[in-house]
């Protein structure tokens, strides 16, 4: 099914037809239209237009609403003000727009394809190996798969790398330990958890620092590893590959928790691109984009200074000969960009690592890797804060393991819905089943609700609550309208456009209305907060509607066949904007 046109679209139209005839210089000038408390609709565009042409405003506007055909789109136009228009649409257009999303058998509600997609190449969610999965990680895994699911129901098409941390001098110490030690790991995937998993490379790391710390000779044998590793020695090789696969054991474990997809071909770390290191530092020092400074290869930035006005440089290459972040993020976007056709890399990863990729790309730019058809950005995003406002840490002042945190959302939401159970009737599964959406959910969507680059306070009592902005109060909202289609009986969803709506009804209407372009303008500026909004508003539209007009007890047959419609049609929308966000919605809560 093709994309339905909105109502605001329609509007539009009707408007810019008018305007180019009262002022035909004004042809193709946006009316400016937006929401308005005051109408449907306030056209604010007549003003600017008014004032470059030297008319009246007002004057123009009511030669405007004299050429608007009012009727099947528009019931009616008022001038208000020095030249605004106040425009109120039909019922009919209302529901009729409506009934044409509902019927779209794609599932995608009326909501087109973006005019020209491409391929995003989107980083995010990025553990290290042989270390445990902290509240750090949140937020990169939670925003990351948000905006992959955003932008491919746009229909770009979307390329996931996982750039997890499997490379580095830490490597040498484990690497020896294990070849000491043959036994620590010795077990078949199939049979440990994620659990076990991360406490047998804790236990193994503990031990092999304490080794390292104490022991000179080993320390000086964990150095030539990682000399034997950087070189490809196949031996070493193979030990650090136990590390790499008993770290996914655990990351899978983890990343199931929060219900997310990651996908092995997807995860790409640091050791992915060590065979591109040397020549990556060749381009750069041949074209004079880097140049040698002390020994270390550089590139230096008239506008970055350090705190005494030096330049601060990205060394891409150390005097030692070994390589930095620098070097491998550089040869990550050769081949994000050559190989993988990419015209936009997004890079879903903390604030403060600003500096470090302001400077990436821009050194990736210099060298002609990034051009007017590739675009590189950072979606940045704050830190996750304690109720106290500090640096979400346990009592012990530890940072929050990740794989806790998550279960203790869990085990409070499960609660709540044990609470309601008996009188929607859950089996204990379902309970299960549905304390693990529930709190997963309300973890992301504090999350996603709040704009990524400000810090939030992580407060799971208020997460879990059913009132405000939260998950569990949208996902109360899709239940309720579960309960109301069961209890229909033989009365099914059916749009009747003959029909007037009351205040409530054309209030849902309109927002629903808007979701095509929410989405659009979500996945266009990467701001997922901004779906969090929108649904947190239809959530409460349909509450008020709930409150003053009866769905099952309506005046009449037709009118409960429409308010069947309205509320399914919002139940759609919930579902299909919650699952954008990678946030479920049980029918049964």
């Amino acid at each position: 099914m093709a994309s339905v046109t909105s109502l605001s679209d329609s509007v539009q139209q009707h408007l810019a037809s008018a305007l180019s005839a009262a002022l035909p210089e004004a042809a193709g000038a946006d009316p400016l239209l937006r929401r308005s408390d005051r109408a449907d609709y306030q056209a604010n565009g007549i003003l600017a237009l008014a004032k470059k042409a030297k008319a009246n405003p007002r004057e123009l506007a009511t030669q405007v609403v004299a050429g608007i055909v009012t009727g099947e789109v528009i019931a009616d136009v008022e001038v208000s003000g020095p030249g605004f228009l106040n425009i109120t649409v039909a019922d009919k257009a209302i529901t009729e727009n409506l009934a044409a999303r509902y019927a779209d058998d794609t599932g995608r509600l009326g909501v087109p394809y973006a005019a020209h997609p491409g391929t995003t190449v989107i980083d995010y969610a990025q553990p290290n190996v042989a270390k445990e999965m902290h509240v750090g990680h949140l937020r990169s895994a939670v925003i990351g798969d948000a905006m992959v699911r955003l932008l491919e129901f746009t229909g770009e098409n979307v390329v996931r790398r996982h750039h997890i941390g499997d490379w580095g001098t830490q490597f040498g110490m484990l690497i020896q330990y294990l070849d000491e030690h043959p036994h620590e790991l010795d077990h078949k995937e199939s049979e440990v958890s994620g659990e076990e998993a991360m406490s047998n490379l804790d236990r193994l790391y503990k031990t092999a620092r304490r080794l390292f710390d104490s022991d000179e000779e080993f320390k000086t044998r964990a150095r030539r590893r990682v000399v034997d590793l950087q070189a490809g020695d196949p031996k070493t090789l193979a030990i650090w590959q136990k590390f790499v696969d008993e770290s996914k054991i655990y990351f899978f474990s983890v990343f199931d928790k929060l219900d997310m997809e990651v996908r092995d071909p997807d995860i790409v770390g640091e050791s992915g691109y060590n065979d591109m290191l040397a020549e990556t530092c060749r381009l750069l020092e041949e074209s004079g984009v880097a140049v040698r400074s002390e020994g270390a290869l550089c590139v230096f930035f008239d506008d970055i200074k350090g705190p005494e006005g030096n330049p601060v440089p990205l060394i891409v290459q150390k005097s030692d000969g070994g390589y930095g972040y620098a070097a491998t993020d550089l040869s990550a976007i050769r081949d994000r960009v050559f190989n993988l056709k990419a015209t936009t890399l997004l890079y879903v990863v903390d604030a403060r690592q600003a500096l470090h990729f302001r400077m990436v790309f821009e050194t990736a730019r210099r060298a002609g890797w990034l051009n007017d058809d590739v675009t590189a950005v950072q979606l940045a995003f704050g830190t996750v804060l304690g109720k106290d406002g500090k640096p979400f840490k346990t009592r012990e002042g530890e940072t929050v393991k990740l794989e806790n945190l998550l279960d203790e959302a869990v085990e409070r939401a499960t609660a709540v819905v044990r609470e309601k159970a008996e009188k929607v009737g859950l089996t204990e599964d379902e309970i299960v089943e549905n304390g693990r959406y529930v709190g997963v959910g309300a973890v992301k969507y504090a999350d996603l609700s709040t704009s990524a680059v400000r810090d939030y306070k992580f407060d799971l009592d208020q997460m879990v609550s059913l009132n405000g902005d939260t998950s569990v109060y949208l996902q109360y909202a899709y239940a309720r309208i579960q309960s109301i289609l069961r209890k229909a009986g033989e009365a099914r969803p059916a749009a009747h456009p003959e029909l007037a709506l009351a205040p409530a009804e054309r209030a849902l209407g309109l927002h629903l209305d808007q979701f095509a372009e929410t989405v659009l303008e979500v996945a266009a500026a990467r701001e997922p907060h901004k779906m969090a909004a929108y649904l947190y508003q239809l959530a409460s539209l349909l509450t008020t509607f709930y409150d003053q007009c009866p769905v099952l007890k309506a005046d009449s047959p037709a009118q409960v066949e429409n308010r069947l419609f309205l509320v399914d049609l919002t139940a759609r929308t919930l579902h299909e904007g919650m699952a954008l966000l990678g946030i479920r919605t049980p029918g049964k809560l």
